[in-house]
């Protein structure tokens, strides 16, 4: 890529060295690390997608929330000096909790005179001071001498950036720049082409009266195509970075035509003519009712088309596809649909890597204290046996009937036994909560145990419109434990704050997150909302098992919370605000360093729900 050179390389390859050495010492840290990052890669590469189509302003908001959110920075700077039909423009964005310590309009003055007029400078890391606080900035060009602009990144932390922030970084500023170059190559291509069609119509009217004009003309036509091939080259690199391809399809005759990385994604002959049978065939054949739903549409000139579909490759593999596509008339007025897809495999197997990886942090909370067991019988046990009772009348009134009828009562005794298998399996699944199993005590980074669970729990919060906020202690101790147990601890607290703050509709539903060191060498971390709150006597009952405020709650998270911390020799309690809300909060001891050992916690492991289904088989 195009920063990954010059003064950029020499200091990626020290601190490649450098946390190769650290990752020989923290395998699995710098696993987790390197899983991180390659999840935030995804999200980027996925932006040029997003901002198909888009204007240079909603490209550039949308970049400073990625970096924001991605890299937790004090602030990210863009300035586009060369936007596609707009004026030059400068754009800061600073978090919420930052706004008294960084002001965007002092900030802008700071950084132009810091990045200076040089275009040479493509890449500038140093310690500076903005007012009264000291920041490292990076900046990393957009275009090879800053033609588009410049992004620039600024922390406080004296390590910034890290060298998977200099790679993140420096691939967001590719992304945008891909996506700001493919808007300026549309342009240009539509410019150049409407030009051209004037300068062939005048020309042609003087072909009688101006040879010479001719041959001027025909150089300049020349000249012009030359120029629409470097245009599509450019546009073809960009589609390949993006794995996006684009497509037309004339439906007066059925041509189609694919560009070069729609070919690679529908793994199609470069030299053979696409056909419509060779599309439908790839697809997936549960997707074909709905290519043919869109495909109906596009003949009835119903525009502005955004499906997903899936292609089924010869070889068994499946890609998911993202389709955006509308319809136009060319100059004769003839039906063209012309649109873009997109590879979204990638995309996909993440999305369904972090569910898998969600799916699994909720179910320690079903396994993890023998404290729900009680409630996990009464649930589990009285649906199986209700429909036994259910089954069990109703085959008797079939065969008092007159005449009896048979054949129902048979089925209907096939659905006792099957629920009778079904109870007896429930049994079976609760008994193996007994059995104790071996939990890894560990070293964890409280800090990065919570920016876990906020990742998973990020579109819980975002749909309930809650505002979070995070104060994580840079200093943070390591503690000892298991790591998935305390996660799931911070995933109740965090998920009963959002409920809590479900009903608020008169102010902003605020939830706060930080840690901090405890005295006695300890660590702390605190929830706190500004939800509905609870009365101040009941503070210890809510610890209580099968005490709740809620309607459809049990009452374990915060008992079995409680039990974890407990376990891990700390302490879980709670307090009302001095204004509305409730914080929670919970200390566990430190961890030595190189604390590496294992010894039980009692946790305890439920088989699947679908491997007892397998297990149970025909009932009869």
């Amino acid at each position: 890529m195009n920063f990954a050179n010059g003064e950029l390389g020499r200091l990626r390859h020290a601190r490649w060295r450098s946390n190769m050495e650290v990752s020989l010492e923290h395998p699995a840290e710098e696993i987790k690390r390197l899983q991180r990052c390659i999840n935030d890669l995804v999200s980027l590469l996925a932006l040029p997608a997003m901002w198909s189509g888009s204007k240079p302003y909603d490209i550039v908001h949308t970049l400073l929330d990625s970096l924001l959110r991605l890299l937790d920075l004090d602030f990210v700077y863009v300035s586009l000096t060369n936007p596609v039909d707009a004026a030059p423009s400068e754009t800061v964005r600073v978090p919420q909790s930052q706004e008294q310590l960084f002001r965007p309009r002092e900030l802008c003055t700071f950084l132009n005179r810091w990045l200076g007029d040089d275009p040479q400078k493509r890449y500038l890391q140093e310690r500076s001071h903005i007012g009264d606080e000291e920041v490292s900035l990076a900046s990393w060009p957009l275009g090879v001498q800053r033609e588009i602009g410049v992004i620039v990144a600024g922390s406080r932390r004296a390590d910034f950036p890290r060298d998977t922030e200099a790679l993140l970084l420096g691939i967001a500023a590719n992304q945008a720049l891909i996506g700001l170059q493919q808007g300026r190559l549309l342009t240009e291509q539509k410019r150049v082409a409407d030009e051209l069609d004037q300068r062939v119509g005048q020309r042609t009217a003087e072909l009688a009266a101006a040879n010479e004009g001719l041959r001027m003309e025909v150089a300049e036509r020349r000249r012009a195509e030359e120029a629409l091939k470097r245009s599509e080259a450019f546009l073809a690199e960009g589609q390949r970075l993006s794995l996006t391809g684009s497509f037309s399809w004339r439906l007066d005759t059925d041509e189609i035509t694919f560009s070069e990385e729609l070919y690679r994604i529908f793994e199609f002959d470069y030299d053979a003519p696409v056909m419509l049978e060779q599309i439908v065939a790839r697809v997936h054949p549960e997707d074909i009712p709905l290519l043919s739903e869109k495909m109906d549409l596009a003949r009835r000139n119903i525009n502005d088309h955004d499906y997903a579909i899936r292609l089924r490759m010869p070889d068994g593999r499946v890609k998911y596809l993202r389709t955006k596509s509308y319809g136009i008339r060319d100059r004769d007025g003839r039906l063209e649909h012309v649109g873009a897809i997109q590879d979204a495999t990638e995309h996909r197997l993440s999305e369904e890597a972090l569910a898998k990886v969600s799916s699994e942090l909720a179910h320690v909370a079903r396994v993890t204290s023998l404290g729900a067991l009680a409630a996990s019988i009464a649930h589990e046990v009285s649906q199986p046996l209700s429909g036994i009772i259910t089954n069990a009348c109703t085959c008797l009134r079939m065969l008092a009937a007159d005449p009896p009828n048979v054949d129902g009562a048979r089925e209907t005794v096939r659905r006792t036994i099957r629920d009778g298998n079904r109870a007896s399996e429930v049994i079976t699944r609760l008994r193996a909560l007994f059995s104790k199993k071996e939990a890894t005590i560990e070293s964890v980074d409280l800090n990065e145990a919570t920016r876990e669970v906020i990742a998973l729990s990020l579109s819980e919060l975002q749909r309930n419109r809650v505002i979070l906020r995070t104060e994580l202690a840079s200093d943070l101790p390591v503690v000892k434990g298991d790591r998935v147990q305390i996660q799931q601890v911070i995933l109740n607290l965090l998920r009963n704050a959002s409920e809590a703050l479900s009903a608020v509709d008169d102010r902003p539903r605020q939830l706060l997150i930080s840690t901090e060191r405890d005295e006695g060498d300890r660590v702390r971390l605190t929830v706190q909302d500004a939800g509905v709150g609870f009365d101040p006597q009941a503070a210890e009952r809510l610890f209580e098992a099968f005490y709740t405020t809620k309607n459809e709650s049990m009452g374990m998270g915060l008992s079995v919370s409680r039990s974890i911390i407990e376990n891990h020799h700390g302490r879980l309690w709670a307090a009302p605000n001095d204004g509305p809300g409730a914080t929670f909060s919970f200390s566990i001891p430190r961890g030595p360093e190189g604390v590496t050992g294992a010894r039980s916690l009692g946790t305890i492991r439920m088989p699947a729900a679908e491997d007892s289904e397998r297990a149970m088989g025909d009932p009869c």
